[in-house]
């Protein structure tokens, strides 16, 4: 491992492309203390402690803690990712986002720019909306977390959270092209692991306060280590179709006759099947919250608490219905099977067109089932370990999975940039035979 490292800061353009990557995230963590003007912190720190279970505190999590403390960042990365989600879901179903995605780098251009104009919509809608949610804000006290309201501290507020949002974009830009990694994951990545050292410190109050005894934090902690374990090797896990190509003469050249794979990931929907099935199980209570004095909903709130037998049944059946429904939408074996046709590839043992289509789905139905199973433990493993086990923090679901991911896909680049300055370093000082200076 020391070894990487130091290989890592010895060759010139890596060391530049991280210590490019390490001062933006720094740029962007120290844009997270910053509060957005006319805005009392302290009042939604108090009201935040109580969300934990809503869909303000899964919004939250994906904005690094910058919606609790209201600062200049508070819509975070959400808008960008909203955007990117919604132009996926229109390349599915709309003609056109379905042909620009299909042009190659002049379509990804445009998409990529529409997303960016879908951002600024959202985050001046979103905007707005945190505006008039912290005007109507109180603390326990009385307080009020806006100290000037009106439309001046609305229209602000928006210019000031839309130009943080759209900040964070570039950042996020900025580190996918001139860094390591991709730019938008590091970020929210590094917003959700700035909770670890208030949860280091969580778990060794618990500790001295005897309210856990340090056998049963070993035992939490040596859990922990084989819960990351698990989760690295379904992030790796792949099912392999092998695929031949069949030899083409063209002039007097001969292409293709080469054997390949399909790489088809036991988890392709990623960590996005969890974050709808916490959106559609978390608007109940956060409508509730809003209306306290209907009964119905009070009861629908008190079912859907993290815990409860309903709400783990409900939300891990949520979570598999989105796996297939996302893993359709991202991978279509039908279009897969007809690019293999169309540059003469097939699977041995499987006729080309319809039947390779089938064959794919198959395999696709088979190997989601267990990625399904598996997201739906991780995530109702926090609400588990805290009212089971007294854990005094969140441990698992939405972001372990992104932690887990993310880093595993910088480790990645950063080896695959090892790989390629070696191989420079055998041409540029070896010496080639049959060639003189």
């Amino acid at each position: 491992m020391f070894t990487k490292i130091q290989e890592i800061f010895s060759i010139p353009e890596l060391k530049r492309r991280v210590m490019f990557t390490l001062g933006l995230l720094i740029v962007y963590r120290i844009g997270s203390h910053i509060t957005t003007p006319g805005v009392d912190a302290s009042v939604l720190t108090e009201f935040f402690a109580r969300q934990r279970g809503t869909i303000l505190g899964l919004y939250d999590l994906f904005a690094g803690g910058n919606l609790e403390k209201a600062t200049i960042f508070a819509l975070g990365i959400m808008p960008y990712i909203s955007a990117s989600i919604i132009l996926q879901l229109f390349q599915a179903v709309v003609p056109y986002f379905e042909k620009l995605a299909k042009e190659g780098e002049e379509g990804r251009k445009k998409i990529t720019q529409y997303t960016r104009y879908g951002t600024v919509l959202l985050s001046i809608v979103q905007g707005f909306g945190i505006a008039i949610f912290l005007e109507s804000m109180t603390g326990p006290s009385g307080t009020p977390a806006v100290m000037f309201s009106g439309w001046g501290f609305r229209i602000l507020t928006v210019i000031t959270l839309t130009a943080g949002t759209v900040f964070v974009m570039w950042l996020g830009e900025q580190i996918t092209e001139r860094g390591i990694g991709n730019g938008i994951s590091l970020i929210i990545t590094v917003g959700i692991m700035a909770r670890y050292p208030i949860d280091g410190l969580n778990m060794y109050r618990a500790i001295t306060l005897g309210q856990m005894s340090p056998f049963k934090a070993v035992i939490i902690g040596l859990m922990m280590i084989l819960i990351i374990a698990g989760v690295i090797f379904v992030t790796q896990g792949q099912r392999r179709v092998p695929v031949q190509y069949a030899k083409r003469v063209v002039g007097r050249r001969v292409y293709g006759g080469q054997a390949s794979h399909i790489p088809l990931s036991v988890n392709i929907a990623g960590v996005i099947p969890i974050i709808f099935a916490q959106s559609l199980i978390m608007f109940p209570g956060t409508i509730a919250a809003l209306f306290p004095n209907v009964s119905i909903l009070q009861s629908i709130t008190l079912w859907l608490s993290p815990g409860h037998w309903i709400y783990i049944m409900l939300y891990s059946l949520i979570i598999i219905f989105f796996t297939y429904f996302y893993t359709a939408i991202v991978l279509n074996p039908v279009d897969l099977a007809d690019n293999m046709k169309k540059s003469g590839g097939f699977i041995p043992g499987i006729r080309p067109g319809k039947r390779t289509a089938e064959y794919i789905d198959r395999i696709l139905t088979r190997i989601t089932l267990p990625g399904a199973f598996f997201l739906a433990f991780i995530a109702v493993l926090p609400d588990l370990l805290i009212t089971r086990f007294n854990v005094p923090f969140y441990f698992g679901g939405t972001g372990l999975l992104i932690v887990v991911g993310v880093m595993l896909d910088t480790l990645r680049q950063v080896e695959s940039h090892l790989l390629m300055r070696h191989y420079e370093g055998f041409v540029k000082h070896g010496r080639l035979k049959g060639r003189r200076g």
